[in-house]
């Protein structure tokens, strides 16, 4: 990981390992451990005390998971774990760079801290207090910690401040009874040991056998020097992984005690139970805190969605071309000098609109033909909860949001159900606000239409389809393990699929499901027996935008 200063490169690649027959490596793994005979999906290719690999053959990814004794955190609904773990590996590949990171939020992290010192004592103290700085330097004495820090100030970075449980998150006295310690301890000694052991590549998310990928994470394998890393971490763990490095089978040693449900589970079920989060949305103490990272970036081509300003302002600054994806704004925001292409999101349609309290009633004018529709009086009312009563995206309505966005943005193209060449590439934007699962055959049909009428009977140029929502599950980045996952949204409209058949559809881009950026920002997929690629780039503090020229440059030609 090469960075420049005070910036922390978190790497993004596929989910998932090129489709083809699984490697011999991987069938010789499989044949190793016997309950693999009853299990047709999750294989067990490696394997200690409290972890696991194991490899998916209906998507033939990897994952590593820990085993069912080992508690992660004792804190309730700790969601910090990716971040953590892959934490964890860039303080053992760039421990400079880490710190670095970690140095350039001292102002929030001073916050932090006084936040937690008053959850823990009940006692209010100043950001520049004795307390708070002694708790500051605490951070850097204890490597394990430091990991922990890193990982949560990069999830601070991507989905907004931390509110919940925050003293044993960051005070060094309260941590230790977390476990977390002990988990990075053990997660880390498996790596290692794993990576000597096999060709992978790892970002303490993400797992890709080296040989088989179109392209690797930037992580942790065989051939990666973790010396300044090792040095720094505590004893015990530093000489189990430099016996892992000598020999790939021999036994890990126990830095930190971990966290065991054999042990602890009792405990930890009566503490989920009584558990009161005192949380507060992310958004709502944003303000608070200083955004530490670039607001610029320079990509050619810039993908952004659901950026959800609040402040009037749009948070990003590119200043070539530009694909916003939909929920750009919520405050009404303006910009005279962005450029590109733009599709409209749910909240477009609540931020075009007169504010409430303006009683002018020529401002209200043309909207008025849609007052005693019920859609509108429910997206008047609560937008959050009505966004499955709007109409199909070649509604009239449309079109007038279409108009109040592009006076707010002069320069750029707002595409609604419309297509725009730029540089010899099709955009194709389609208004699809929201999942309209229930509406499904209705929604593929007019998604088969209005594809029919833009292409019409050009059968050469490359087409780039752009929608807010995903189109349906074969062409979108939600995963199905989340929560807002549906499997009835999939494509079963066969004309619609022989558009991408004969069409030379390059790939789509979607927003909608604020998947984080460190997730991954594109994927490879297979869809009417062509490879497509999509996209969704969802904005964070360290993530202005995904650069789309790259993967054109990169993506064959039908």
């Amino acid at each position: 990981m090469k960075s420049k200063k005070n910036e922390l490169k978190i790497s993004v690649a596929p989910a998932h390992i090129k489709e083809n027959p699984l490697p011999q490596l991987i069938n010789q793994r499989i044949e190793l451990y016997p309950e693999n005979k009853r299990r047709p999906i999750n294989k067990t290719i490696f394997r200690n005390e409290y972890f696991q690999l194991t490899f998916n053959t209906r998507d033939q990814s990897m994952a590593i998971s820990s085993k069912g004794d080992l508690v992660y955190s004792a804190i309730p609904y700790d969601t910090a774990r990716n971040y953590i773990q892959r934490a964890a590996i860039q303080y053992l590949l760039h421990p400079a760079e880490a710190r670095s990171y970690i140095e350039s939020h001292k102002e929030n992290l001073e916050k932090y801290l006084m936040l937690s010192l008053f959850q823990t004592t009940h006692q209010k103290v100043t950001e520049d207090s004795i307390e708070v700085k002694q708790a500051y330097q605490a951070i850097f004495k204890n490597p394990l910690l430091e990991i922990q820090i890193l990982g949560r100030l990069m999830q601070h970075d991507e989905t907004g401040p931390l509110s919940a449980n925050l003293a044993g998150k960051f005070l060094f006295s309260e941590n230790v009874k977390t476990g977390i310690a002990g988990y990075i301890s053990e997660y880390l000694a498996f790596v290692v040991q794993l990576t000597q052991a096999l060709p992978l590549m790892i970002d303490g998310q993400q797992v890709q056998l080296i040989e088989n990928t179109e392209e690797t994470l930037i992580g942790l394998n065989y051939s990666t020097d973790i010396t300044p890393g090792l040095s720094l971490l505590p004893q015990p763990l530093k000489q189990s992984i430099q016996a892992a490095l000598a020999d790939s089978n021999q036994e890990m040693l126990s830095n930190t005690r971990p966290l065991l449900r054999s042990e602890y589970g009792a405990e930890l079920s009566r503490l989920r139970e009584n558990y009161v989060a005192h949380s507060v949305r992310p958004d709502n103490i944003a303000d608070h805190f200083k955004n530490v990272h670039s607001n610029e970036n320079r990509n050619l081509i810039n993908v952004i969605s659901d950026i959800h300003a609040k402040n009037g302002e749009l948070p990003i600054v590119n200043r070539h071309f530009n694909l916003f994806i939909g929920d750009i704004s919520e405050s009404r925001i303006s910009d005279s000098e962005i450029k590109g292409l733009y599709v409209i999101g749910g909240h477009e349609l609540v931020d075009s609109l007169p504010q409430e309290q303006d009683q002018k009633m020529e401002v209200w004018d043309k909207w008025r033909p849609y007052f005693n529709d019920q859609w509108f009086q429910e997206l008047m009312r609560d937008s959050d909860e009505q966004w499955y009563s709007l109409p199909l995206g070649n509604h009239t309505f449309y079109s007038s949001i279409q108009t109040a966005i592009q006076h707010r943005f002069p320069k750029m193209h707002v595409l609604n159900n419309e297509v725009y060449t730029h540089e010899g590439i099709r955009y194709v934007g389609l208004t699809i606000p929201v999942v309209l699962i229930e509406r499904k055959k209705a929604q593929q049909e007019f998604i088969l239409r209005t594809l029919k009428k833009l292409l019409k009977d050009d059968y050469e140029t490359p087409i780039v389809i752009l929608s807010h929502a995903p189109l349906f599950n074969e062409l979108s980045m939600l995963s199905p393990q989340s929560s807002a996952y549906s499997n009835q949204y999939d494509c079963d409209n066969a004309d619609l699929e022989k558009v991408f058949q004969d069409y030379p559809i390059l790939g789509v881009i979607h927003g909608h499901h604020h998947i984080p950026a460190s997730s991954r920002r594109f994927q490879k997929v297979t869809f009417a027996n062509r490879q497509l690629f999509v996209v969704c780039s969802i904005y964070s503090k360290i993530n202005t935008g995904f650069d789309l020229s790259s993967l054109l440059e990169n993506t064959s030609r039908p």
